[in-house]
C-alpha cells in the first residue's frame, strides 16, 4: 500500500491568517497550522494579498496568484517550510 496516496479528507476547505500563522482547514476536520515565517511571500504580503487565495492541485493545493506561492495540504502536513527556510527545531 503506498503511504503518500491522496486522501480525499486531506483537501482544503479554507484557509486563514492568526498570530503569525497561516491555518488551514481540511475537508476531514483536521486543521494544520504553520508560521508564516516558514513562507516568506505570505509573510511579507499585505493582508488583501493573504486572502486573495484559492484552492487548486485538484483540491490539495493553495494558490496564491498574485504572490505566486503554492502550498499543499501534503507539505503542510509534513510541516515542510519553502525552500531554503530553515526550521527551528524544538528544545
Amino acid at each position: 500500500m503506498n503511504s503518500s496516496a491522496l486522501n480525499a479528507g486531506e483537501m482544503v476547505k479554507s484557509v486563514s491568517f492568526a498570530r503569525g500563522a497561516i491555518v488551514v482547514d481540511l475537508l476531514d476536520g483536521r486543521t494544520i497550522s504553520a508560521p508564516l515565517a516558514w513562507y516568506p511571500r505570505l509573510l511579507h504580503a499585505t493582508p488583501a494579498q493573504r486572502k486573495n487565495w484559492k484552492i487548486s492541485g485538484g483540491g490539495f493545493g493553495i494558490r496564491w496568484e498574485e504572490l505566486d506561492e503554492d502550498l499543499s495540504t501534503e507539505g503542510l502536513l509534513r510541516g515542510a517550510p519553502a525552500p531554503g527556510v530553515k526550521k527551528i527545531k524544538a528544545a
